[in-house]
């Protein structure tokens, strides 16, 4: 077992300045008994103050972690090493480190070994800015509209530049609208929508997303549609929208300049193709517009 704390004995903000002022007051000539009690304090919190103010100078006085410099269940050096060294060699994650260190006899829990992890910033946290979404049945699609899945494609224009170019696919008739975008955010995701339901002629039941900002709660709450997330780290969950972007980069995209108003003209006869023209393997060989 390892000890680690890093947390200070106080969070106010003040008590740097109040030691100085502390430290001050004994200099100029009051006792540390009269200064304890103007400020509320300790007399021999006030001369421990003093002591460090004649070292330091008479400048606010910062408050120290109260992490101990030693505990008796400390962590052996050559475990913490050995578990750095598996991380670093074999990129391997906390619980199969943990069996290895048991492999080569090595007493240690699992939080030790996550806790090094961390101190060394070797530990992969998941994102605070990934919040927690119930799970939402997965609907069939049996007709138009029953599940739309909906996703962004991020397209550099420079080193420092992109655009984005929204995509979107019906899977029960493999129908879809894209349209490319110089914002990206939950407002031009609202605005796609009602365009894309509008351009298409069908009522969308279901929206499926990934957890991408411009699917914010907001988003969610203005589309007033039922709305589905993506499990995290799982594409296959939007496997038919994954697809089609590839397609549309290799068929479309890569054929065309950086330009917001050339792709969006560009995608307009593209989409024209997909629809009456290209044939799917997964509607047995149709088009789009063949199976409406």
């Amino acid at each position: 077992m390892e000890y680690h704390q890093v947390m200070a004995y106080t969070t106010n903000k003040n008590l740097p300045r109040i030691r100085q002022e502390a430290a001050d007051l004994v200099r100029r000539g009051w006792s540390a008994r009269k200064v304890g009690r103007y400020l509320g304090y300790h007399h021999t919190a006030v001369m421990e103050w003093v002591r460090k103010a004649r070292k330091i100078g008479y400048y606010p006085i910062p408050t120290k972690s109260s992490r101990p410099r030693s505990h008796p269940r400390t962590l052996d050096t050559i475990i913490e090493k050995r578990i750095i060294e598996i991380r670093l060699t074999h990129n391997r994650y906390g619980k199969a480190i943990h069996a290895q260190l048991l492999n080569e006899d090595m007493k240690v829990s699992l939080v030790s070994v996550n806790r090094v992890l961390d101190r060394h910033g070797l530990l992969k946290k998941k994102s605070p800015w990934k919040q927690y979404h119930p799970h939402v049945d997965r609907p069939k699609a049996l007709k138009r509209g029953d599940l739309v899945q909906i996703d962004t494609i991020h397209r550099m224009i420079d080193e420092k530049h992109r655009l984005y170019v929204f995509s979107l696919i019906d899977l029960y008739s493999r129908d879809t609208y894209v349209k490319a975008y110089a914002k990206m955010n939950a407002a031009t995701s609202l605005e796609f929508v009602r365009e894309a339901e509008e351009s298409l002629g069908f009522h969308f039941q279901m929206l499926q997303s990934d957890h991408g900002p411009e699917f914010s709660k907001w988003f969610v709450s203005q589309i007033r549609k039922n709305h589905r997330y993506s499990r995290i780290g799982r594409p296959n969950d939007n496997a038919h929208i994954e697809r089609f972007n590839r397609t549309i980069q290799e068929e479309c995209l890569d054929k065309v300049s950086s330009d917001v108003s050339k792709i969006n003209q560009a995608l307009k006869e593209y989409l024209r193709y997909y629809k009456y023209e290209r044939l799917h393997a997964g509607i047995n060989f149709l088009t789009p517009s063949q199976v409406v």
